[in-house]
C-alpha cells in the first residue's frame, strides 16, 4: 500500500466522519428542533433543507464516497474496506471534541479492537 493510497483513505474516512458532525450539528440547531417539535412533515422537511450544516454534511459525505471509489480502484475489496471502520474512531473522538460526549472504558476498548482488527489486516 503506497502512502498516497493511505492519504486518499484517511482522507474519505475524515471527509466522512466530517460529514456526521456537519449533519448531527445541523439537526440540532433551535430551528431544526423546533420543527421536529412541532411534528408538521413540510416544516420538517424545508427547516432541514434550507439548513447549511446539513447541507455541508451531505456534500462531505458525497465528497467521501469519491475518494473512495479511487481508493477502491487501487486496492483489493478486502483490503481496503476495513479502514473504513476508522471512521469509528474518527466520529468517536468528534463526538467526545465537538459534543462532550463521554468515551467510556466499553467505548474505548470497542474502538480499540476495531484498530487492532484494521491493523491485522492492513498487515497480511
Amino acid at each position: 500500500m503506497t502512502p498516497q493510497i493511505v492519504l486518499f483513505i484517511l482522507l474519505s474516512v475524515a471527509l466522512s466522519s466530517g460529514s456526521q458532525v456537519a449533519l448531527k450539528k445541523g439537526m440540532m440547531a433551535p430551528e431544526v428542533q423546533a420543527a421536529l417539535s412541532a411534528g408538521q412533515a413540510w416544516d420538517i422537511l424545508t427547516t432541514v433543507g434550507l439548513s447549511p450544516l446539513v447541507w455541508g454534511g451531505l456534500f462531505c459525505f458525497g465528497l467521501s464516497a469519491v475518494v473512495w471509489l479511487y481508493v477502491l480502484s487501487r486496492l483489493p475489496l478486502s483490503l481496503a474496506y476495513p479502514f473504513v471502520a476508522l471512521g469509528i474512531l474518527a466520529t468517536v473522538l468528534a463526538g467526545s471534541l465537538v459534543f462532550g460526549e463521554a468515551i467510556t472504558i466499553t467505548k474505548s476498548m470497542g474502538v480499540g479492537c476495531i484498530v487492532f482488527g484494521i491493523l491485522l489486516v492492513a498487515s497480511a
